[in-house]
């Protein structure tokens, strides 16, 4: 009896706990039909040709757009597009600043961390010889490998594509042995300690080693932490949490190698990694990005993230047999995290089942699944990073001010729902 009651208290105190968020979730969903009566709001553009928006609970997936871009880069992008300039130019002006903000010695714009990724790899292979630029993806007689500390990756095209060869280590002791004459960049994602052990090796070896740390904004303070910890050149993407421009992304470092990687990148002519291009309006919007950055206040906005999930958290608590888990991941993408379960196996009810109801429903809703639509098929069980238990997560970064009431209300219908269906 003692421990119905208990159950019966909790339960209560749930709802109490839920009872503001359905007063406002009421109250939103009066006026939001009220303007829309008044307004009559023609259809969103991408509506207008079929496409259906939606709402942004898993994060920023290059396949789902990315992020939306700060207020202060589409205002860098709207005045760039006003004027010509010299690309050539324009990249070392923003190496300059880049090298400003960093503490690195210069940097540049690519086309997304992929982009700095493969623009790196040529750099460090060719250099600035206009013969081996021009040769590139035939990489005989140049130095061709790349040590691939941890492993393959869904992402490792990025270095194949200008011809290098992979050469896989997964210790540090497997990256020592696998340099040679013919080594020409090691490439990680470690961080931490595991980064400066990699940096000593590369250092006495003589090589570059290039961190590909694409989500590692925010916090900024990573703009500057791998230059001091010695990285020879780093790269992130600029349409992820810097909400920048989709289409663009940062590499830093060593002059020499900027200078490389420039070399063998749009606009030149002949280039292997001419078809990654970088427009004005792109290279002044990442700026802006950063710049945004360095002004923003993260602790706030992870409190504001926070809040936003764990009123989900409230809404969905309301159903029986429902659990909720708010962490911070410790590698990239560093957002507070809601984490949902339920006893898949007696509601007969999966993760799978919600995600397509909260997909196919309306307004479209998608959540973080171990369902990858934008992984190549082949790459799965190749790559370890691609595989994960399958849970509902959502990430409340790319979550919208009062898009969190939409999210938690449409979530406890269906798993309220699917609840009531298996004990019928």
């Amino acid at each position: 009896m003692s421990e119905r009651r208990g159950f019966e208290r909790r339960a209560f105190l749930r709802w109490a706990g839920a009872l503001p968020l359905f007063g406002t979730i009421a109250a939103e969903t009066f006026w939001q039909k009220a303007r829309a009566a008044v307004t009559k709001a023609g259809p969103n553009i991408y509506a207008s040709i079929g496409v259906r928006p939606f709402i942004n609970a898993r994060g920023t997936w290059t396949y789902l757009s990315g992020s939306l871009e700060l207020p202060e880069v589409r205002a860098a992008k709207e005045a760039a597009a006003r004027h010509f300039v010299d690309i050539f130019e324009l990249q070392r002006a923003a190496g300059k600043r880049l090298a400003e903000l960093s503490g690195a010695e210069s940097g540049m714009v690519a086309s997304g961390a992929a982009g700095a990724i493969a623009s790196a790899t040529a750099g460090c292979m060719a250099g600035t010889d206009s013969a081996k630029i021009w040769q590139l993806p035939d990489t005989t007689g140049l130095k061709n490998e790349v040590v691939m500390s941890g492993g393959r990756s869904a992402f490792d095209s990025a270095v194949r594509l200008t011809g290098a060869k992979l050469v896989v280590a997964h210790t540090l002791a497997e990256v020592e042995s696998a340099i040679g004459p013919a080594t020409a960049m090691i490439y990680t994602t470690d961080l931490g300690d595991k980064l400066r052990g990699l940096v000593a090796v590369a250092k006495k070896a003589n090589v570059p080693l290039l961190l590909d740390d694409a989500a590692g904004i925010p916090p900024i303070e990573n703009l500057r932490l791998y230059a001091t910890v010695g990285v020879d050149l780093y790269c992130f993407s600029g349409g992820k949490g810097l909400a920048g421009p989709q289409c663009s992304g940062l590499l830093l470092g060593r002059k020499d190698l900027i200078e490389a990687a420039l070399a063998n990148t749009s606009p030149w002519e002949g280039a292997v990694c001419r078809a990654m291009k970088v427009g004005k309006e792109e290279v002044m919007g990442c700026l802006a990005a950063v710049e945004a950055w360095t002004r923003m206040d993260l602790t706030a906005l992870n409190r504001r993230w926070e809040q936003s999930v764990k009123r989900i958290a409230t809404l969905v608590e309301t159903v029986p047999g429902v659990t909720t888990k708010i962490t911070i991941p410790e590698g990239g993408n560093r957002y507070p995290t809601l984490t949902v379960e339920w006893d898949e196996a007696a509601w007969k009810f999966t993760v799978a089942d919600c995600d397509r109801q909260l997909r196919d429903g309306e307004p479209r809703i998608e959540v973080l699944t171990a369902s990858n639509p934008s992984l190549v098929p082949a790459v799965t069980g190749r790559d370890p990073k691609s595989q994960r238990h399958n849970r509902l997560q959502i990430i409340s970064m790319t979550i919208q001010p009062g898009e969190e009431l939409i999210v938690g209300k449409r979530l406890r219908e269906i798993l309220s729902a699917a609840r009531k269906n298996a004990q019928a």
